[in-house]
């Protein structure tokens, strides 16, 4: 039961002279860095302005979709009311 107590001491001391025998570097040397400060606030307004255009053109371009899907629902039903008046014309 000692054998496996003396090859890990034996371990640790070969692990031990290894560690030392390696070139240790002198570590970097610590430099202490100032966190970036937020700027101030002046940007709201503007970004507010930004984001109201914004909305303001999707309305926008929403109600031209609109008007023109409702422009070619009236021309089909149209030409389709148009289509059953000739049908239903007698031949002369």
């Amino acid at each position: 039961m000692t054998d496996w107590k003396t090859d890990l001491d034996e371990l640790v001391k070969e692990t031990m002279a290894f560690a030392k025998s390696l070139r240790v570097e002198p570590p970097m040397p610590r430099t202490i860095v100032e966190p970036d400060r937020i700027p101030p606030v002046k940007g709201i307004e503007s970004e507010r302005e930004e984001i109201r255009q914004r909305i303001a053109n999707f309305k926008a371009h929403q109600q031209r979709f609109i008007r023109e899907r409702e422009d070619y629902a009236e021309s089909e039903w149209k030409w389709t009311l148009a289509s059953q008046r000739e049908a239903k014309k007698p031949d002369c």
